[in-house]
Formats: C-alpha cells, sequence, structure tokens
C-alpha cells in the first residue's frame, strides 16, 4: 500500500506565534487542526474522550461515512484526500428495496457518473490524527472533559474524566468543534445577540449489522447506497471496507415503542422489510435491536459564530443537521476549507478579520443546509417511490445532459459541487418555477414535448 504523502514545511509561519486551542478531537476539530498546523499556527487539540485509534466506537455511532467533494476538498487541501480514498467505497447511486424484495437502482448522477464515497468514521480519524502528530506545532489532549471558559481572557479549565485531575489552559483563540451539544457554544448562549435554536424530530435511529457472507463476500451489491423506503419511515444500509453493511433504521419513537419483544420485531421485520431478515440473521436482528435505545435527532441552528477575535465555532457545534443530505461531516470539512481560503487571502493572516468574515458568510449557507437535510428524509422515505418523483428525476437527467452548466439538479448542486447551499436552493427555486410554466403549457402532451419546452425556457431564461 503506497505511503501517505504530508507536506513537509509550513506553507507560511506567520500565525506561529498565535496559540489556538480547538475542543473537540473529531472529524472536523482533527482536520482543522491540520489546516491550522500546517499554517504554522500553534494548536492545541483537545478531545473529550479517549484516542480513537486506540479505542472501539461507542455503539450507536454510525461506523460509516458520506464523503463527497465538499469533504474531499478539504482533505485534499492538507494533502490527504487519495490516502482516505484508497479505503472509500464509491456509492454511485440508490438501490431501492421494495416490500417483495425487488431492487431498483436510481443512479446518483446518470450524465457525468459521479458518486459518494462510503469512508470509514475510525479510519478517517486515524489518517487525520496520524497527520497531525507529524507536526511539532500540533498537540493532542486526549481524556480533556471542558468544564469552563472564561471568554475574555480565552481560559479554560479542563477535566480528565477517568484521573479527576484539572488542567487549566491559557489560549490566543478557542475554536469549538465539539459537536451537536457543544459545550463551547454553551458558555456562548448568555450572550446579547447570540441567536440559538434546537429542533428535535420525531424520528428516531437504531443501527443494526449485516454481516458478510459465509465466503466472506457482500451480501448486497457494494456501489450503492440501499434504502428500504416505507412512508413514514426507513432503513438504510451503508457498505464497509470489511464486507460487512452499517444498517440505521429511522422511525417515530412511537412506532420504535410498539415493539416489546422478539415476536413483535420479527413481525414488523416480515412486514416491512422482509428480504432485509435473512441478511441479517434472525438472532442478530434481535440482539442488535435491543441492545439500545433509540437515539435521537437534532438540527441545531445559531448565529452568530464566534465572539470578537476570541471564540469561533464550526462543524456541528455551528450547525448541526439531521443525517439524512450525508452532509454533515461534508458541511463541517467544507468550513475548514472556507476558513483556511479566508486566511491565505490575507497576506498578514489577519485571523480576527478571517474569524468575522467566516462568522458572516457560513451562517446562511449553514442553515440552508439544515433545511435540505430535513427535506431529504422525507425524500427518501417516501418520495422515492412516487411516480412524480421518478418523472422529475428523468427530466432533471435530460436537462441536465442537454444543458450541463445550465440545468443542475438539486442533488447534483449539493453533492458534486461547490456552489454555496443557499444558491442550491435558489437554482433548484428557479428550475421549479420553470417546470411549473412547463407543465401549465404542455398539460396533455408527451415527455419529450415537456422535455423541449423546459430545454427552451431554460435557454430563455
Amino acid at each position: 500500500m503506497p505511503q501517505t504523502k504530508y507536506p513537509e514545511t509550513f506553507t507560511n509561519c506567520v500565525g506561529e506565534n498565535l496559540s489556538v486551542s480547538i475542543v473537540g478531537g473529531g472529524l472536523v476539530g482533527s482536520l482543522l487542526a491540520l489546516h491550522l498546523g500546517q499554517k504554522g499556527y500553534r494548536v492545541h487539540l483537545y478531545e473529550y474522550r479517549d484516542d480513537i485509534r486506540t479505542t472501539e466506537l461507542i455503539g450507536g455511532r454510525s461506523i460509516n461515512l458520506a464523503l463527497s467533494v465538499r469533504g474531499r476538498k478539504a482533505l485534499a487541501k492538507v494533502g490527504l484526500e487519495d490516502a482516505i480514498l484508497e479505503h472509500a467505497i464509491p456509492m454511485r447511486g440508490r438501490m431501492l428495496h421494495d416490500l417483495s424484495g425487488k431492487r431498483r437502482i436510481v443512479p446518483y448522477d446518470k450524465n457525468k457518473n459521479q458518486c459518494i464515497y462510503s469512508v470509514g468514521r475510525k479510519h478517517l480519524n486515524e489518517i487525520l490524527l496520524n497527520a497531525s502528530e507529524r507536526y511539532p506545532n500540533i498537540h493532542l489532549n486526549f481524556n480533556q472533559k471542558l468544564v469552563d471558559m472564561h471568554v475574555e481572557d480565552t481560559q479554560m479549565t479542563f477535566m480528565n474524566p477517568k484521573t479527576r485531575e484539572i488542567t487549566e489552559v491559557g489560549t490566543d483563540l478557542i475554536i469549538g468543534c465539539d459537536g451537536a451539544f457543544s459545550a463551547v457554544r454553551r458558555h456562548m448562549l448568555s450572550r446579547p445577540g447570540f441567536d440559538f435554536s434546537q429542533t428535535y424530530i420525531e424520528h428516531g435511529y437504531l443501527e443494526l449489522c449485516i454481516p458478510p457472507t459465509a465466503t466472506g463476500d457482500f451480501a448486497m451489491p457494494h456501489n450503492y447506497l440501499h434504502i428500504w423506503p416505507r412512508g413514514k419511515f426507513m432503513m438504510i444500509a451503508l457498505p464497509n471496507q470489511d464486507k460487512s453493511w452499517t444498517v440505521t433504521l429511522f422511525m417515530p419513537f412511537v412506532n420504535f415503542e410498539m415493539i416489546k419483544n422478539a415476536e413483535d420485531l420479527l413481525g414488523f421485520f416480515g412486514q416491512y422489510f422482509p428480504d432485509s431478515i435473512e441478511l441479517i440473521g434472525k438472532e442478530r436482528l434481535v440482539k442488535d435491536f435491543f441492545k439500545i435505545k433509540p437515539q435521537s435527532l437534532v438540527m441545531i441552528k445559531c448565529r452568530p459564530y464566534h465572539i470578537s477575535n476570541k471564540v469561533l465555532l464550526m462543524g456541528d457545534a455551528a450547525h448541526a443537521m439531521v443525517p439524512f443530505y450525508g452532509q454533515g461531516m461534508n458541511a463541517g470539512f467544507e468550513d475548514c476549507t472556507i476558513f483556511s481560503d479566508i486566511l491565505e487571502r490575507s497576506a498578514a493572516r489577519d485571523i480576527s478579520a478571517a474569524i468575522r468574515e467566516f462568522s458572516a458568510a457560513r451562517w446562511e449557507d449553514a442553515f440552508a443546509i439544515c433545511d435540505l437535510a430535513m427535506y431529504n428524509y422525507t425524500e427518501m422515505r417516501d418520495l422515492v417511490n412516487r411516480r412524480s418523483f421518478l418523472w422529475r428525476k428523468t427530466l432533471d437527467d435530460f436537462l441536465f445532459w442537454a444543458m450541463p452548466n445550465t440545468w443542475v439538479p438539486l442533488y447534483n448542486t449539493v453533492s458534486f459541487s461547490h456552489m454555496p447551499y443557499k444558491l442550491c436552493i435558489e437554482n433548484r427555486e428557479w428550475q421549479n418555477r420553470i417546470l411549473g410554466g412547463v407543465m401549465k403549457a404542455a398539460a396533455g402532451v408527451g415527455m419529450a414535448t415537456v422535455a423541449g419546452v423546459a430545454v427552451g425556457l431554460a435557454w430563455w431564461a
């Protein structure tokens, strides 16, 4: 296996006298440490948990994640894209399972054959942490829980949850990358002018597993995201590098509560996901289903993301979203790219100005992708089975083929472009207006006529 190549020198050492403390050593925090470390900043990363390289993932956390172009760009910027893709599994579309077990493929990108990638959370974190250790100005600190923070003098207090040892830390800048329930953000809530909202949906999730076959192969075609859409709920499966599948059941909590024992569970799966029972195995299904309670899903919006030049939020700490567009990690990684690009545009690496610019520019796009993620759940669990959805998908693909620079479908703009999320929504609204006019003008005619009229209107617009 080829060795990962890391940049051997800093791109610019202007920031070497500035100390940056990143709270949260997950994926976004680890990647941000690299982005800043390579620019010469003294970076201290504080993670509440153990080093993921020496521990197993906690049950209920997704083994695999979907990586798309926004995340890939952030990884490429620190020289790690190829190292990640070497172990990633391309997913070229959705494979839908109906009640009878029949499968239907809906490609993500019929024209350019672009795909998203299933990547292992643990492997990705290991690559990022291993890369960070190559830089003497990046310092990793595990088992450090933030228990107090003073914004005015950027002082923090950490406690080791195992030994109860207290550590006092002084720094120049605090960046909170500590997730949806951010301790850093909690200290910003009482600040005048800081807006915050959280929305729990009525649906929870529970993770299951499809093991490899007896011969060690994938149990299903592995270059797809598999979906069992069932209207009010759904199940999905992502391929893992060990030939297993991470299976996630999304369903209203009231439905979870109706399943009280093995008989209820097998009856439910026999009715709604019959083809999955043999894939998972009855004993394993029962064991995994009752091993852990269903987890909640929350959307968090807040603004501004900063306090003067002292505190900044990124990733889920700034914009947690439900997972249905596969953009949570990608949006967090894109935060790193945007902040890094802003710094690079400033010859003096003015981090104070960069903080203000990032905070002002990012929140609208973050709000937009949070809303899109909510919408995509409806699409995945319900709309994909409707004839109107398939008709729109076919028309979108045709218009994208006919006018690739003019008509780009919503999914493509979100997953396969760097178009700001807010503009992705505006682009979709423009397309909806065009198609709404087409449908009125072409009522009762064939698909070819509708497509032809749409092409004409799109060119005219």
